[in-house]
């Protein structure tokens, strides 16, 4: 019956003294304010203040009212303002880019050096579904390179990279100065990670639409991926920018898939959040981590930082 607005027009009223000061301070007409506490006076069937006085004089019920509006304002105020200031202090995060760790970990340093009251809890099992997770309010962002339509999530652009095959210098194909073809994969062992195959580029994109299934094997270590390549036991296909420091060493040797296979790496965060000042900055500090750090990148969009 008895709304917030009434109670800021009683508490108005009072520290006016009069409904014309008090209109002038609510941004309303008199006759507006006149007319909110006629009605009001009538829901409650007793008068709240002596109309003509000045300064304006309060009835009993009118002070008992007025003392409920001194007490219950200012709780709202802080309530308010203690949301609007209020940041998650866990940050759940979750990688589907299994080989995302090596530059998302400098990038939650300079996160947390900025927002140290802010705690990263951080996921990188290659088995769950991190979206799926994200969806049901268990995660609070997954950097991945697949977007579910009709997900109900916001996928923020972090970069776009392209994925390479990687070699060993002595494999036969280094040599070849055509294009890589699917049926040149055909009796090579193709090591990954252990994901679900579907969730594999050189799947997805050149070897499932030919027909090509090579021999799979699967290696949950980066590092060990390339020392195995490097001593020939395989093949695999990564991010460029992941093996460009072993490439320069002549650890491995990277080859163009086909025509090229670029992906967008992004932030995916609930519809829900994606004002949320954290997680807004979250992305942002990662986003300029990679656009001042990693090559063989493309830059999908500079970051911009919120106050």
């Amino acid at each position: 019956m008895i709304e917030i607005k009434h109670l800021r027009t009683l508490q108005e009223l009072k520290n006016s003294g009069s409904l014309s000061a008090a209109a002038i301070q609510l941004h309303q007409t008199q006759s507006a304010i006149s007319h909110q506490c006629n009605q009001l006076e009538k829901k409650l069937g007793f008068k709240l203040f002596i109309r003509k006085s000045h300064p304006m004089k309060f009835t009993l019920q009118g002070k008992i009212l007025l003392k409920l509006s001194q007490e219950i304002l200012p709780k709202i105020q802080k309530a308010i303002k203690h949301c609007t200031n209020s940041h998650p202090m866990m940050l759940r995060v979750a990688i589907e880019c299994h080989s995302c760790i090596q530059w998302l970990t400098p990038a939650l340093k300079i996160f947390q050096k900025n927002w140290p009251k802010v705690k990263i809890d951080f996921y990188s099992d290659m088995i769950f579904s991190p979206q799926l997770a994200l969806q049901q309010g268990n995660l609070d962002l997954v950097l991945t390179s697949e977007v579910l339509p009709r997900s109900n999530l916001f996928y923020a652009p972090i970069f776009d990279f392209e994925v390479r095959l990687i070699l060993s210098p002595n494999h036969p194909l280094v040599k070849k100065e055509d294009d890589i073809l699917p049926n040149d994969l055909a009796s090579e062992i193709l090591m990954t990670y252990p994901v679900q195959r579907y969730r594999l580029d050189i799947w997805k994109y050149f070897l499932q639409p030919a027909g090509i299934i090579p021999i799979f094997k699967n290696v949950n270590n980066t590092l060990l991926l390339i020392q195995m390549v490097s001593a020939q036991m395989g093949i695999t296909a990564l991010p460029h920018w992941v093996v460009d420091n072993f490439e320069r060493q002549g650890l491995i040797v990277t080859r163009k898939i086909g025509n090229g296979i670029w992906r967008r790496l992004y932030a995916a965060i609930r519809n829900s959040e994606k004002k949320e000042l954290v997680i807004q900055n979250f992305i942002n500090y990662i986003q300029l981590h990679t656009y001042t750090n990693l090559t063989l990148v493309r830059n999908v969009l500079k970051p911009h930082f919120l106050k």
